[in-house]
């Protein structure tokens, strides 16, 4: 028994050497953090946006704005936006990093009769393995009243409890915990439970991660919807 337990960590262990800087790659993505889907006609808006660069760590950057129609919508280049005149439009923020690489999103916007904030409060996804050992669950990340969040998970959740030192993540790599925020360690393997937890955002992260924390392996991720 003794060496069946020791052999675990030996493999778990050498599976990730090697890998890090080759697998920490992600492509940069950029996100408008506080979006509408209308504005009152004759009023202006400030936009507030999010860059996680290639290797999924958020960075401070001067990102460009256009609207599709600058006669229903203007913007400047802080992202402060003027609605104009009735009707339908599209903005795109995007940035270029070093490495030529883009990072853009487009998102429609009527101007209208009011200002409409979108405030989701529910984000949803499922965690499978990335190993030989089982792991998987659907996931509901939520945004509970004064900010805490919420990840519970149902009925369908399992995972391998002879994986050592197991810990549960929110990232913005799917490869590395690097900058992630860490939740906490695994204590229950099977079925139903949740965890609370303050000091990330709902829309701040996009992948929950499982990794041994000892040994800096992963063994399971999921995209947050």
């Amino acid at each position: 028994m003794r060496s069946l337990l020791f052999v675990l960590p030996l493999c778990l262990f050498a599976s990730c050497i090697g890998d890090d800087i080759v697998e920490d790659y992600v492509s940069p993505t950029i996100r408008i953090q506080n979006p509408v889907s209308s504005l009152e006609e004759g009023t202006t808006y400030q936009f507030q946006h999010q860059f996680i660069n290639n290797v999924g760590q958020e960075e401070t950057v001067v990102p460009e704005w256009s609207s599709a129609d600058e006669a229903i919508l203007a913007i400047d280049q802080s992202g402060l936006a003027t609605a104009i005149a009735e009707g339908n439009t599209n903005i795109t923020v995007s940035f270029e990093d070093e490495f030529g690489e883009i990072a853009t999103l487009t998102t429609s916007i009527e101007v209208g009769a009011s200002t409409v904030v979108v405030e989701p409060t529910m984000r949803t996804g499922s965690v499978a393995t990335t190993s030989s050992y089982p792991l998987k669950g659907d996931f509901v990340l939520t945004e509970l009243p004064g900010g805490d969040l919420n990840l519970s998970f149902g009925d369908d959740y399992n995972a391998d409890n002879r994986l050592p030192g197991l810990f549960v993540y929110l990232s913005n790599n799917p490869n590395t915990i690097s900058g992630a925020y860490e939740i906490g360690a695994v204590e229950t393997f099977n079925g139903a439970h949740e965890y609370t937890f303050a000091g990330a955002g709902l829309n701040e992260y996009a992948y929950v991660l499982y990794f041994c924390k000892p040994f800096n392996v992963k063994v399971g991720d999921g995209q947050i919807q």
